[in-house]
């Protein structure tokens, strides 16, 4: 479904104002509704994907996907924020904190994993299964993540 996500800006008119029965857009700076309704979908899009992959994904590494979830979220918030004139400049520099959690905390994870490959006889999908979370329900599976 997601291709047709993608395409719902084609439905939207080369207008400056969008009028429709539940809202009113104005583009701004963007100078035509669909165009802005085009770069909104380029960033929606694969933010639910990144999303989708996250809470699904059963690998030790999945929290690396955090860096790309924050820089969607990110772009997106730019790109409401009328003030901005270029939405994806300066991404880099708000990302460095949230960088600096998530990539030693996965280099820690993943030399331990090799701490226990020297000293154990296991293989490494041995230890990636030991590493991975496994709950069972739905709110289980969003509970561990918060």
């Amino acid at each position: 479904m997601t291709p047709y996500f993608y395409y719902l800006y084609e439905g939207v008119p080369d207008t400056q104002t969008w009028n429709t029965f539940l809202f009113t857009y104005d583009a701004g700076a963007w100078e035509y509704a669909n165009y802005a309704m085009w770069i909104l979908t380029g960033k929606l899009i694969p933010l639910l994907l990144l999303f989708i992959w996250f809470f699904t994904c059963r690998h030790w590494w999945y929290h690396t996907l955090l860096v790309p979830i924050a820089m969607y979220l990110y772009q997106i918030l730019n790109f409401f924020n009328d003030s901005v004139n270029y939405i994806d400049e300066f991404q880099l520099l708000h990302l460095v904190p949230i960088m600096a959690i998530v990539v030693p905390s996965i280099y820690l994870l993943r030399a331990r994993m090799f701490d226990k490959i020297n000293t154990a006889n296991k293989s490494m999908e041995e230890l990636e299964d030991e590493f991975k979370l496994k709950p069972t329900t739905l709110w289980g599976k969003i509970k561990q993540y918060f």
